[in-house]
């Protein structure tokens, strides 16, 4: 099990889904086709999963750091809109 520190500081356990969502959303927001956005957001996620296999914990912004980067590999705007809405939630 793989634990993720958060920028607050509290831990929990790593989830996916959140990966896989906050993806969609970002792809979603660039407009792109939903059957590519499904594609996109797999891949990211699955890199991310094998990423931190290995790992007991992490912080959320290695991950969001991680996944922006394979994000931006498929599309660019779609990593952008990733990056951003983190800077204001």
């Amino acid at each position: 099990m793989v634990i993720i520190v958060k920028r607050r500081g509290h831990k929990e356990k790593f989830d996916e889904r959140k990966i896989y969502a906050s993806c969609y959303a970002a792809c979603l927001s660039s407009h792109l086709d939903r059957k590519y956005t499904e594609r996109v957001c797999e891949a990211v996620t699955k890199h991310i999963k094998s990423w931190i296999k290995n790992k007991k914990i992490i912080s959320s912004s290695r991950i969001f750091k991680m996944v922006e980067k394979t994000l931006r590999k498929h599309d660019r705007d779609a990593a952008f809109m990733y990056k951003t809405h983190r800077d204001i939630s």
